[in-house]
């Protein structure tokens, strides 16, 4: 193998084995902004060392125990330093650290701690974006930068200001029990939802999808339902996330133009993805389910629908109405105004759409001028429909979506 070969190879390596080191690493110190510089570290020596020596057998067990023993040297300088010390110390900190006791702890449990840590709500949302594709992602900061759209600088200082606020705020790396479990698993899931919608449909930029994010967000959640089997809306997560990224291939057109729910090729449609996001939902629904589970079986309607005109409608602004009562929220009623246009005609979901219209949470929100603007078509009030989609199109930043709306708006006229 050449150089260039195994450099790719560790590329590889890492991207994959990366959260697993910096997971171990931190359970030792503690620290995850020092837990990743020990991971770099480690991916140092093995960009040192294996062009010459080889890729060892277990690529991933070599660089975590090449970070563990540069943790386990930290803590004993560390250690050494405090006993050096001993009128500046407390006598706790004085006494050796159990470093057979640390290190055997199983390496999903570390994976586990690392994901709650680096969605902990005492972060930002957008930092706590920032740092878990940066730490559970593997993503460099320029990757995140060019997926959000956002200089590289604001991305490092989030990612930086993360880690000081972690260990300002003295967070333990630990899995969280109770209630505020319940509360940083809502963390957790919100954060890798937002980052698959992000991929999902680009809020700017030039780009309708930005698939890697997509990835990115299932990914974690696979690794979260395998961490926690048991948590229903885990499952949801993953189960919505499945059903949604199988529609990729058919959302853009020839020229990467977006391809609209209804107008979309269903034989394009991922029936593996499919087929997995159903099983996820059955699962869910066995556990209990929640908001995501309700989000999954709304997104499974359209997944079981061969064609469009299959679609049950009814079924559909049901589950909306049921998402409304756990989940309240005008995005909510938006898209129970769409279910109930088409199982009853576009005059019903005007009926439901109109109390949003004075909705400041709405106000900037391109969507809602965009679904009136297809009501009122249908109803063929295309001058009222025009102004709608022009506003629209003002609203949104990305490129792809504003031509859209132009062109409705231009075929109104």
């Amino acid at each position: 193998m050449t150089t260039t070969e195994t450099h790719r190879t560790i590329e590889a390596v890492w991207r994959i084995e990366a959260p697993r080191v910096i997971a171990a690493a931190a359970r030792l110190v503690g620290d995850v902004g020092l837990a990743e510089e020990l991971a770099q570290d480690a991916l140092v020596a093995a960009l040192e060392q294996w062009p010459s020596d080889g890729v060892p057998r277990n690529p991933g067990a070599w660089l975590t125990t090449t970070a563990k023993r540069r943790a386990i040297d930290q803590i004993r300088r560390r250690e050494r330093f405090e006993r050096s010390l001993p009128d500046l110390v407390t006598p706790d900190a004085t006494e050796p650290t159990d470093l057979d006791a640390i290190t055997d702890d199983p390496i999903d449990d570390d994976l586990l701690r690392l994901i709650f840590t680096a969605c902990h709500p005492v972060l930002s949302p957008e930092a706590r974006v920032a740092l878990t594709l940066r730490l559970l992602g593997g993503l460099t900061t320029d990757e995140i930068a060019r997926a959000f759209l956002v200089p590289s600088p604001t991305v490092g200082q989030r990612i930086s200001r993360a880690k000081k606020t972690l260990a300002d705020a003295h967070v333990p790396f630990e899995l969280p029990t109770g209630a505020d479990r319940a509360a940083r698993l809502t963390s957790v899931l919100e954060v890798i939802y937002l980052i698959f919608n992000e991929g999902y449909s680009a809020t700017a930029g030039d780009d309708w999808m930005r698939p890697a994010l997509c990835e990115e967000a299932m990914r974690l959640g696979r690794v979260l339902a395998g961490l926690m089997p048991d948590e229903a809306e885990v499952h949801g997560l993953v189960a919505l996330l499945e059903i949604q990224a199988s529609r990729t291939a058919a959302r853009t057109g020839p020229s990467g133009e977006p391809v609209t729910l209804l107008e979309q090729d269903r034989r394009r449609w991922d029936r593996l993805l499919i087929r997995r996001g159903l099983a996820a939902l059955e699962r869910a629904e066995a556990l209990g389910g929640g908001p995501y589970t309700l989000q999954a079986a709304i997104a499974a309607v359209h997944a079981r629908a061969r064609t469009a005109a299959d679609t049950d409608w009814a079924r559909m602004a049901d589950l909306y109405a049921q998402l409304a009562q756990v989940a309240p929220s005008p995005v909510v009623e938006l898209n129970r105004a769409v279910a109930v246009a088409m199982g009853e005609g576009p005059q019903a979901g005007l009926a439901v759409l109109e109390p949003l219209r004075d909705e400041p949470t709405l106000a900037a929100y391109h969507l809602l001028p965009t679904v009136r603007g297809d009501l009122l078509a249908k109803l063929g009030r295309t001058a009222e429909a025009k102004a709608e989609f022009e506003r629209a199109a003002t609203m949104t930043r990305n490129e792809r979506e504003r031509a859209l709306l132009l062109d409705r708006a231009a075929a109104c006229a």
